[in-house]
């Protein structure tokens, strides 16, 4: 429907179906977010000075006639996320409806997951980036941009989770993960498995009806793997992978 010939029926799709993907994702999402959140520090490791939480330190200091040092007061500084997301969606030739609408749940779920750092690509032979890690574009704009993928293609998985990690690498989150949506059938000739190997926390999570070959691949790269047998379920599959 995404692509109906009918203009109307498709600027109706367009208008509601990122809504109705969000909205669906939402139920039982998981309370932990990964936002980093101002915290309180010694003034010697830098950020905004909280004048409130010093200022017994500044009267007692004064009261002793000299300048209080800077490990006796507050400041306030962000935390790092505790998480940061970069999702790989396989767009090739054995993308299919289910497994468009699947990669859009998912890609709802890792913007609810990791609001403040999550990226999307979308790879054939080569990966194009849908949404940059440090952009702060709207998940509905993420969903739309997925909707519209047309699976075409050969599978480039290694040149595709090499840029999954290159776009991690500006993170400051504690833990980055690859959530790889595949069935990890590579169709160019280069072997994937290195490049899956250097990422250091990859989920891979394949549809429940075609999960053979990404088991396997996901046993020999030492990633983590979940299948998917309904749309929906999607997100639960990833919180279970994703804490498991």
């Amino acid at each position: 429907m995404m692509t109906a010939t009918d203009e109307g029926l498709r600027a109706a799709v367009h208008r509601l179906a990122p809504k109705l993907v969000l909205d669906r994702t939402r139920t039982g999402r998981p309370r932990r977010r990964g936002v980093g959140r101002p915290q309180p520090a010694r003034a010697s490791l830098g950020g905004d000075l909280d004048v409130d939480a010093s200022l017994d330190a500044v009267v007692a200091a004064r009261a002793e006639g000299r300048p209080p040092g800077l490990d006796e007061l507050t400041a306030r500084d962000w935390a790092r996320s505790d998480l940061a997301l970069c999702l790989l969606v396989d767009r090739s030739g054995s993308m299919n409806g289910p497994r468009l609408a699947a990669a859009a749940v998912t890609a709802a779920a890792c913007a609810l997951r990791a609001p403040a750092e999550h990226a999307v690509l979308a790879f054939a032979r080569d990966p194009v980036v849908l949404k940059p890690l440090a952009s702060t574009q709207p998940a509905a704009r993420t969903v739309d941009q997925v909707l519209r993928l047309q699976g075409h293609g050969v599978t480039g998985l290694g040149t595709a989770l090499r840029a999954a990690a290159r776009e991690l690498e500006g993170s400051r989150a504690h833990r980055r993960v690859v959530v790889l949506l595949s069935d990890c059938r590579p169709t160019d000739d280069e072997d994937p498995l290195p490049a899956a190997r250097a990422i250091p926390e990859l989920v891979i999570l394949a549809p429940a009806e075609d999960d053979a070959e990404a088991r396997a691949f996901a046993a020999r790269a030492g990633a983590k793997v979940g299948t998917v047998e309904h749309i929906l379920a999607t997100p639960h599959v990833l919180e279970d992978v994703l804490t498991g």
